[in-house]
């Protein structure tokens, strides 16, 4: 049985995870979302779909680097 990959349009994928779609294409996509991981281009054409595991999945594993220690104990939000 095979699983089915969840594609996401930019705006899609904006509005799921609270970004503009001008940030994403802008700054997101090629630098922190690649191509054949994170994104695919349909049929070779200009399209292009967002692949919602992937992004989740590498959302999930930076979190922990985008804390930050603080003196008390606790865990800055950057």
């Amino acid at each position: 049985m095979a699983t089915t990959a969840t594609y996401l349009t930019t705006e899609e994928l904006a509005s799921l995870i609270k970004y503009d779609v001008r940030t994403i294409r802008e700054t997101l996509k090629d630098k922190v979302l690649m191509e054949g991981v994170h994104y695919i281009r349909p049929f070779g054409g200009r399209k292009i779909l967002f692949i919602w595991d992937a992004i989740e999945r590498d959302m999930a594993k930076a979190l922990p680097a985008m804390l930050i220690p603080m003196a008390n104990g606790g865990r800055a939000h950057g």
